[in-house]
């Protein structure tokens, strides 16, 4: 029996023990993880991009943004019996990938998704326990609700756990 769940690239999804759940090629994107200590729900996402208000798309993947896909993360842990005012998260990701001549801040893809994710974390009041962003190297990560431990592989770093 496989016990992890993948969450693919501007995806999210939920697990409860004894299931992990999984994200693989995190570079400028952000990896989020949820977890409710009491019912030990958990859940992940894959943001790609700071801001849905930005798409231009209109049949757009809530899941892509960090602002749409934290908000429905929430809600989908919710209906599993998580509480809000017990959800804390850890975050790993945000890389900045590229290096680019010119300060342009629209290309400070990593460093943006890490900001926005923050930014809608303390809408919500979650704290963040621990976080691993930034350098320039990709990660994969995997979070165990039970242990309420992020396993982080970082390209050339090899693994840790927060």
């Amino acid at each position: 029996m496989n016990n992890v769940t993948k969450v693919g690239m501007a995806d999210y999804n939920t697990v409860e023990p004894p299931k992990t759940i999984r994200t693989l090629g995190l570079g400028s994107c952000v990896g989020i993880v949820l977890y409710d200590e009491r019912t030990l729900v958990a859940g992940m996402a894959h943001i790609m991009l700071p801001d849905s208000t930005q798409a231009t798309s209109h049949s757009q993947n809530r899941a892509k943004y960090a602002d749409t896909a934290i908000s429905d993360l929430i809600e989908q842990m919710v209906q599993l019996g998580a509480k809000v005012n017990r959800l804390y998260a850890k975050i790993a990701g945000g890389a900045q990938m590229f290096t680019f001549s010119q300060g342009v801040d629209m290309m400070r893809i990593g460093p943006r998704n890490v900001e926005a994710v923050k930014r809608t974390l303390a809408e919500y009041k979650i704290p963040i326990k621990a976080e691993d962003v930034g350098g320039k190297s990709g990660r994969t990560i995997e979070f165990n609700p039970t242990t309420k431990k992020l396993q982080i592989r970082t390209v050339h770093a090899g693994t840790k756990e927060i």
